[in-house]
């Protein structure tokens, strides 16, 4: 199996820990950069990050993501900008920059996290439903430009999963009831997303691309 250079935004904690985790597990050169090395709020510094050898490599997880809960009438113009460059234009940029490498090797598999509230959604998630439904957009974009390239785009949409976001968004009451609403009466485990996540950013992956896969329990299917 060859090894890869994997880049994960947002890995050090949650979903991209445990995407992290399971590249590293199989061998493959893991970067998780620092918000210091790479501030996804900063064109700049997206532009920076790339000028020694890091944006030559051969997968890309755009994991990292901003979700502030606000009504539609509180949420201040600053915060929707931050939002959308955390949630969609950072991937624009990173994709737009590392496809050069992967065009080169006619092969690259990239893997936007989304969110199931990019196909539903719920009070205060106005810029993050908007940026992520923007994600799966470009995501299709992506993966009908870079086809002929050998490089594989996708987005996946996880539900509830238990990681340390979820808990600071929810009570425990509110928790519980999400789950109430899940077919598989539980949340995800951030390893099940990871695990996906692995297969499609991977040879294993053949004949996936511009898809957006919902894991989330069969929430999304009531």
């Amino acid at each position: 199996m060859p090894k890869y250079r994997v880049l994960i935004t947002g890995g050090s904690r949650g979903i991209g820990k445990a995407i992290a985790k399971r590249y590293g597990k199989a061998g493959h050169c893991v970067l998780t950069p620092s918000r210091n090395e790479l501030d996804l709020n900063s064109t700049e510094s997206i532009l920076n990050y790339g000028k020694e050898d890091n944006y030559e490599v051969d997968v890309l997880i755009n994991n990292a993501g901003e979700n502030k809960i606000n009504s539609i009438s509180d949420i201040s113009v600053n915060s929707w900008q931050q939002t959308l460059a955390v949630n969609l234009t950072a991937p624009f940029l990173l994709i737009q920059k590392i496809s050069p490498y992967m065009t080169g090797n006619k092969w690259g598999r990239i893997v936007n996290i989304s969110s199931i509230y990019s196909i539903i959604s719920r009070k205060g998630r106005a810029a993050y439903s908007a940026s992520k439904a923007g994600l799966n957009g470009f995501t299709r974009t992506a993966a009908l430009e870079y086809a002929e390239d050998g490089i594989l785009v996708n987005s996946v949409c996880p539900g509830f999963v238990d990681t340390d976001l979820t808990r600071q968004n929810n009570t425990q009451e509110q928790i519980a009831e999400l789950t109430n609403h899940v077919p598989l009466r539980k949340l995800g485990s951030p390893d099940e997303i990871a695990n996906f996540v692995y297969f499609l950013g991977s040879e294993q992956n053949q004949f996936i691309t511009g898809q957006t896969i919902p894991i989330d329990g069969g929430f999304t299917t009531g």
